[in-house]
């Protein structure tokens, strides 16, 4: 088990005996490397990756604090951060946490009072590492990864924070998704640009040396599967980037499986030169563009895919977490909008959920990719963009009246950003998966003129729905696809959700707040004010048999500014550009 120590000097100056406490910087000592069992098998003291566990279900079987005892949770340490984007997720390991700063600087801080242990700063030649957007470190052995905003991916001594080897993984495209270390290998996702297929990968590294292993392009290229879906588009023009949360992996299957986003420029239009019928409405369209690919841990192969969204005409996200859970079957038809006859009621499956930035909430079979059901997220209206899915197949269509068929067609479709970067949970004790979402939809024009196919763009507050009640969090029944309200607010959130075996729902917003939520009726049972809006983040760790819940405070790069201005009036003015970590815990 790793330490931290630290040397006191203790002096006395005057009659009062006054006590003045010299202290050194403190160091880690006695690390014990991480192997793939512990990565498998987690201490539960410790938060390894974005979601803690291979499966990304973020519940911690931590219940120190409880509901009995959580109204007296208080801050235990903060520590301040610098400018820049904040979109990431520490990992703690034995009593240290590593954090990805603003600017794209690692820390290693002391967990239970933020003390700084070490820094490494990269410098970045031309780059504005303020705006980096990487989402998750990772460890394995002795080591700690990162996605810097140049390209590489780095691995530093855990111990000591020197760089140990880097690996120039692309050129041009950010690495703004996060890491995954499975199977002795680091792998990561990026942002490609509009229109260049280049740096649309994921990509695998050997963990120990940084050579490179495998690379899968998440655009199909001619004479590959999916290959002719994309039309007349020259293969080097294919671009869907997988730059979000990064995946989820099965050590038994050795398969991994990503979310990857929209096709771009955003409008079929743009991507085929005028011509919104060069692709049908109907998946399979633009293959991997949203969608789930289930890839070989070891050749970075494609296992299977299924496409959650076909032709995507407005940017709706779908490269988010997929998390694996085992559930019996037995979705009513009031909520799960789309089931397969396949589907035995009462039986047992393992499965992938995912739910979308651009609405949609999917559950296919995790070993084959098989369609099981799916429902409207969060709700069902006729402004859907994806309206219909052919329950035999699992086929998806797009909502024929929300495409843009001409130049400088205007729509209002739904859903847009009703969750951003943030994580959700899912408690195994209740089936139940905990997702904080916004009511908001679409404007949109389209505009050949511009590169990426769309202007003026905005988000809205869904029309018809009450404005009360445009920030919530569901918990979702994964045997029925019954959802319930726990918590409804006017003020956005970008923070993720974290479930605990101490039955709460820790979860802040926009509004400084942060709270503790009963994961059986959403009661709040505690609250507190933080220095500037939840972001992302959102877990809880123990060091010497103390819990600790943690959270960032701070901005997104592009899902903050929108929302706050669309509940600017019903929140006092939001605190910009505060960075800190916040750490609560008994007293």
């Amino acid at each position: 088990m790793a330490r931290i120590s630290s040397c006191v000097v203790l002096a006395v100056a005057s009659v009062f005996a006054t006590q003045v406490f010299a202290q050194t910087a403190p160091k880690i000592t006695d690390f014990k490397p991480v192997t793939d069992a512990v990565l498998e098998n987690p201490n539960p003291a410790d938060w390894l990756m974005l979601s803690r566990t291979f499966d990304e279900q973020r519940f911690s079987p931590l219940n120190q604090i409880n509901k009995s005892n959580v109204g007296q949770l208080r801050m235990a340490w903060t520590r301040g951060l610098g400018n820049g984007t904040q979109e990431s997720t520490p990992i703690v390991y034995n009593g240290v946490m590593y954090i990805n700063a603003p600017g794209a600087s690692i820390q290693a801080l002391d967990a239970t009072n933020g003390d700084l242990i070490w820094e490494y700063a990269r410098e970045y030649k031309g780059l504005n590492a303020g705006s980096a957007r990487s989402k998750s470190l990772g460890i394995y052995e002795d080591m700690i990864y990162f996605a810097a905003p140049d390209g590489f991916i780095v691995a530093l001594d855990a111990v000591t924070g020197k760089v140990r080897w880097e690996t120039q993984a692309s050129y041009g495209g950010q690495t703004a998704g996060g890491i995954l270390v499975a199977d002795g290998k680091v792998l990561s996702n990026r942002t490609c640009e509009q229109g260049k297929r280049e740096n649309c990968f994921i990509s695998a590294l050997d963990a120990k040396t940084g050579k490179e292993l495998w690379k899968f392009y998440t655009t199909a290229a001619p004479g590959e599967p999916g290959g002719d879906t994309w039309g007349d588009v020259p293969v080097d023009q294919r671009a869907a980037g997988p730059w979000g949360l990064p995946g989820s992996y099965d050590p038994k299957r050795k398969v991994t499986y990503w979310g990857i986003a929209n096709p771009n420029p955003y409008t079929r239009l743009t991507r085929h030169n005028g011509k919104a019928d060069a692709v049908p409405l109907t998946a399979p369209v633009e293959l991997y563009a949203d969608s789930t690919v289930a890839l070989d841990i070891n050749t970075g192969k494609l296992v299977w895919y299924y496409q959650e969204l076909p032709g995507d005409d407005w940017d709706a996200d779908h490269n988010h977490e997929r998390i694996l859970l085992r559930t019996k079957m037995n979705p009513d038809p009031k909520h799960a909008k789309w089931i397969s006859p396949d589907v035995k009621a009462g039986e047992e499956r393992d499965v992938i959920v995912t739910v979308a930035e651009g609405g949609g909430m999917f559950v296919v079979e995790q070993g084959t990719g098989k369609f099981l059901w799916a429902r409207p997220f969060p709700y069902d209206v006729p402004d859907i963009n994806m309206n219909h899915i052919d329950v035999k197949t699992g086929l998806t269509s797009l909502n024929k009246d929300k495409v843009f068929w001409k130049d400088g067609d205007s729509i209002m479709g739904c859903y847009h950003n009703t969750r951003g970067l943030w994580a959700i949970a899912y408690h195994p004790g209740k089936n139940s998966l905990y997702v904080p979402f916004q009511d908001q939809c679409l404007t949109m024009t389209a505009n050949m003129k511009t590169k990426a196919g769309w202007g003026p763009r905005k988000g809205i507050i869904r029309p018809g729905s009450d404005p009360a009640k445009y920030m919530n969090i569901g918990k979702i029944d994964i045997a029925t696809g019954e959802m319930k309200l726990l918590l409804s607010q006017p003020q956005a959130s970008s923070g993720s959700a974290l479930v605990t075996a101490g039955d709460l729902m820790f979860w802040g917003d926009q509004n400084r707040r942060f709270r503790a939520l009963d994961a059986d009726d959403g009661k709040v049972l505690w609250e507190g004010i933080v220095g500037g809006p939840v972001v992302t983040s959102t877990i809880t760790y123990a060091v010497k048999g103390k819990q600790y819940v943690m959270i960032f405070t701070g901005e997104g790069q592009s899902v903050t500014a929108g929302p706050l201005l669309l509940t600017k009036d019903t929140m006092p003015q939001a605190v910009r550009g505060h960075n800190s970590v916040v750490v609560f815990a008994l007293p």
